[in-house]
């Protein structure tokens, strides 16, 4: 129960300070395992999901296995257009063979590597205010150069808890957990069609082999279909300890739906893998209008007088002597009268 608390407080105490950005194209994490800054807007439930099949080999504990994986994640904008809630998972199946001096010995095994229930909330947004000035009309160069206003990236913080089962030889404790995971994500959206995501990761940091890490991920979208990507991936614990390496491409089928084909593979031998994966992206878009976080300060309490004064302008415009009030006709000469 202390863990759920401890969900539910990092997510109350985030500042309310920012916008997110809706897109009219699906906004997904795939096909790396890194996460953007940005939510998928509200009301819109998404989901991601692959298949992957690779080699996993330990030369000082003489196995050898087959992999296969199912990787998956459901996200849903709510509330608030930069808040999303997310179930994050990845199932694996291992076959192959134990080798001890002249005795082989098949083994098999298989179970939730990660589950993850958690949000994430954008905590600022440096693109809202270049959206409202928009592009600089006397200078095509200064739209199509990056600036040093780039290198500031979003910021979202994630906080989730992670469901452990009993008996996994994926992670670190024979018995089942609850334990918390959080990640800091950055987000820098260059020009030339370049996203640059960063995340920093504690993960089951209550636990006696927490793990801490970074992922670095690079997209370029050559064209509004297809992207490719480059990532790398580092984590250490006690438990185990890797550098991964990855890339691959997506292409866009639609503004709902996107799939993708990647490779990884690592440097060690301890054990040494390699893995091919393919996946989609889906998502049902509800959403509604773009929400905006009411600017603070001086400008912003101007703003609201300005609508307010509109808006009562408007009413006694419309007010007529006798009291009631004129609704309008829409052209068809009634006066808005039955």
């Amino acid at each position: 129960m202390k863990y759920i608390q401890f969900l539910f407080c990092c997510l109350f105490l985030l500042p309310l300070c920012s916008t997110a950005q809706y897109t009219e194209m699906i906004n997904t994490n795939r096909p790396g395992v890194s996460q953007g800054a940005f939510s998928v807007g509200t009301n819109v439930l998404q989901f991601e999901t692959g298949f992957s099949y690779g080699n996993e080999k330990h030369d000082l504990l003489g196995t050898d296995y087959t992999t296969f994986g199912w990787d998956y994640s459901v996200r849903y904008g709510v509330w608030r257009e930069e808040l999303e809630v997310s179930i994050i998972g990845d199932f694996r199946s291992n076959s192959g063979d134990i080798t001890r001096g002249s005795l082989t010995v098949e083994d098999k095994f298989s179970n939730f590597r990660s589950n993850t229930i958690g949000a994430k909330y954008l905590v600022f947004d440096p693109y809202r205010k270049r959206d409202l000035e928009g592009p600089n009309l006397y200078s095509w160069k200064a739209n199509n150069r990056i600036q040093w206003r780039d290198l500031i990236p979003a910021v979202s913080l994630y906080a989730g808890a992670n469901f452990d089962f009993a008996d996994n030889r994926y992670t670190p404790s024979a018995e089942a957990e609850i334990s918390p995971k959080v990640v800091l994500s950055t987000q820098n959206n260059f020009v030339g069609g370049f996203v640059f995501v960063t995340n920093i990761i504690a993960d089951r940091i209550t636990t006696d082999f927490p793990t801490y890490g970074y992922i670095l991920t690079l997209t370029h979208a050559t064209n509004r279909y297809f992207s490719v990507f480059l990532e790398n991936q580092g984590f250490k614990s006690d438990f185990y300890a890797d550098q991964i390496l990855r890339g691959g491409a997506a292409v866009l089928l639609s503004n709902h739906l996107h799939v993708d084909l990647s490779g990884a593979l690592n440097f060690k031998d301890t054990p040494s893998f390699w893995e091919a994966r393919v996946g989609v992206a889906y998502r049902l878009d509800m959403h509604e209008k773009d929400e905006f976080i009411e600017e603070k300060g001086k400008s912003g309490r101007e703003k609201r007088r300005a609508e307010k004064g509109k808006k009562k302008a408007e009413k006694k415009k419309n007010k007529r002597k006798d009291g009631f009030i004129e609704e309008d006709d829409g052209g068809d000469g009634d006066g808005g009268l039955n």
